[in-house]
């Protein structure tokens, strides 16, 4: 059976916010139960890959519900949220600054953050090209850039599991606790990630040096680090 193809630009804009106002609610309990909680370890490193002072200004983009945002804070910086989302920053918590946006065209005046955090949203951005030049704009030369996105690991029995649980498991979680469509939506999204050589070059196009990937826990995610150029 054809499954329907999948929305783009201002379609799909319309549905991801649709969607993730819809799961808002149960979006972090789902996520723990995806990750077996392990998802929390890897912000925390990615937080501290920023290697920022104390007390720096950072914005989540695409920060849903909050989890990189507490986090930030956790490690003593401050943070500004952003989502295109209103649902998931409403039923966010310790998120004493939030504001509406997409991530495309976000309201902040260039060079007013000392680091950006992204956290598993690559494949929500309808344009992810201007995504990146808007992370690269609001961020002052030299600041700082942390991302983290879905990966698959390359080979063997990691692999083969890694594909029953994301690709069946997870939808079938997500349909008895949350929204069937939405978790039938998440394994396909993977199928708007560019490779990871295209989106360094990418990030270099839109003005980051030092662009550093890695591949976390055997693959199971992974992790871009760069520096706005001066």
């Amino acid at each position: 059976m054809n499954e329907t193809p999948l929305p783009t630009g201002d379609d799909k804009t319309r549905e991801v916010r649709a969607m993730f106002d819809a799961i808002a609610t149960r979006y972090e309990m789902v996520n723990k139960m995806m990750t077996f909680g392990l998802d929390a370890r890897w912000r925390r490193r990615a937080v501290a890959d920023l290697r920022l002072p104390p007390a720096s200004l950072v914005l989540d983009v695409a920060a849903g519900t909050g989890d990189f945002t507490r986090e930030l804070a956790h490690q003593r910086q401050r943070a500004i949220a952003t989502d295109l989302s209103y649902g998931m920053l409403h039923a966010g918590r310790e998120m004493p600054s939030r504001v509406q946006a997409d991530a495309s065209a976000m309201p902040f005046s260039g060079a007013s953050f000392d680091g950006v955090t992204c956290g598993y949203a690559l494949r929500n951005f309808s344009d992810l090209g201007a995504t990146f030049d808007e992370m690269a704009r609001v961020l002052r030369p030299g600041g700082r850039l942390s991302l983290l996105e879905v990966a698959e690991p390359e080979k063997g029995l990691l692999r083969t599991g890694f594909r029953v649980w994301f690709r069946r498991v997870v939808p079938f979680i997500g349909s008895l606790v949350s929204d069937r469509a939405a978790y039938h939506y998440l394994p396909r999204s993977t199928a708007y990630l560019p490779p990871t050589t295209e989106i360094v070059a990418m990030l270099n196009s839109s003005g980051f040096s030092a662009v550093n990937h890695r591949r976390v826990m055997g693959g199971l995610s992974q992790q871009f680090i760069a520096t706005r150029s001066a």
